[in-house]
């Protein structure tokens, strides 16, 4: 394995009765690297996380974490990796501390840790109520400043903004940014095409238990974007002019030349539209 390699997936599936929910999959996740993997509902990037977690065991193929078997060596992996999931799981009668405070004996963190994460993801004043009264964003938080307490190398998180304001969105932001300069590796699942243009270093798109496209978001935009020219000339007439055909491209610089060119528009990236072409399905 290389050594800028942290997780190496080779040949993975993962059969629910005759079901291939992961079928094949072969991926590499660089060390330092923060990676977003998408589908669309049933496209295994789920499954996928399972496995990673421990939570499903690989029905073939091999899935290797820090040179580690996930199978094999899984009592050494489980403490290199924190877990974000969609859907919380917080002892709703304990305060945020508390709930921090039972997690953090688990790894034998000292308490001191718990305050530092607290003021991280920006719960300090809400640290001492009980978790029942706290809001969906303020239970999304205190799930990542859970998967911080140990710093783990590895962090896996599922739609980790949802429920997110704004501001408390771009404070997980730069919390993974900050991981990641040093040195974590990060996966994470979200439907936010914004959110993955702004933060992720490479994209890999799963559908049908697949990998379909994978790149960094910029070689995706670009490699999906129609480079065409909408224009209504002077006479109210309507062009369309490819960018990448010559004599288009003559035509059009002929026309704003002239000044009969009226009103011009590019078309804009529409990760929607190229997800849709790469899937066959909508992105929601």
């Amino acid at each position: 394995m290389s050594a800028d390699v942290m997780i190496r997936i080779a040949g993975l599936r993962v059969l629910y009765g005759s079901f291939a929910a992961v079928d094949g999959l072969n991926l590499d996740i660089r060390r330092g690297e923060l990676f977003g993997l998408l589908g669309p509902n049933g496209a295994g990037k789920s499954t996928t996380i399972r496995v990673l977690i421990g939570q499903r065991r690989p029905t073939s193929g091999t899935v290797t974490i820090a040179e580690r078997d996930i199978v094999r060596e899984w009592s050494a992996i489980k403490p290199l990796f924190g877990y974000v999931p969609d859907r919380e799981n917080h002892f709703e009668e304990f305060t945020g501390r508390r709930n921090l405070e039972f997690f953090g004996q688990l790894y034998g963190v000292p308490r001191l840790r718990v305050a530092d994460v607290l003021k991280m993801v920006e719960l300090e004043e809400a640290a001492d109520l009980p978790v029942r009264g706290y809001s969906l964003g303020m239970r999304k938080k205190l799930l990542l400043a859970r998967a911080l307490l140990h710093e783990p190398p590895i962090l896996y998180l599922d739609e980790p903004t949802a429920n997110l304001d704004i501001h408390s969105a771009e404070v997980v932001h730069r919390i993974l940014r900050q991981r990641v300069q040093l040195g974590a590796t990060i996966i994470l699942t979200t439907h936010d095409m914004d959110e993955v243009e702004k933060i992720c270093d490479r994209v890999g798109i799963m559908c049908r238990g697949r990998l379909v496209a994978l790149d960094s978001p910029l070689a995706l935009k670009q490699q999906h974007t129609e480079r065409k020219v909408d224009v209504i000339d002077t006479r109210g007439q309507r062009w369309v002019y490819d960018l990448d055909n010559p004599t288009d491209r003559a035509q059009l610089g002929a026309l704003v030349a002239t000044g009969q060119a009226a009103s011009l528009r590019t078309r804009e990236f529409d990760f929607h539209a190229a997800f849709l072409k790469l899937t066959g399905q909508a992105f929601h």
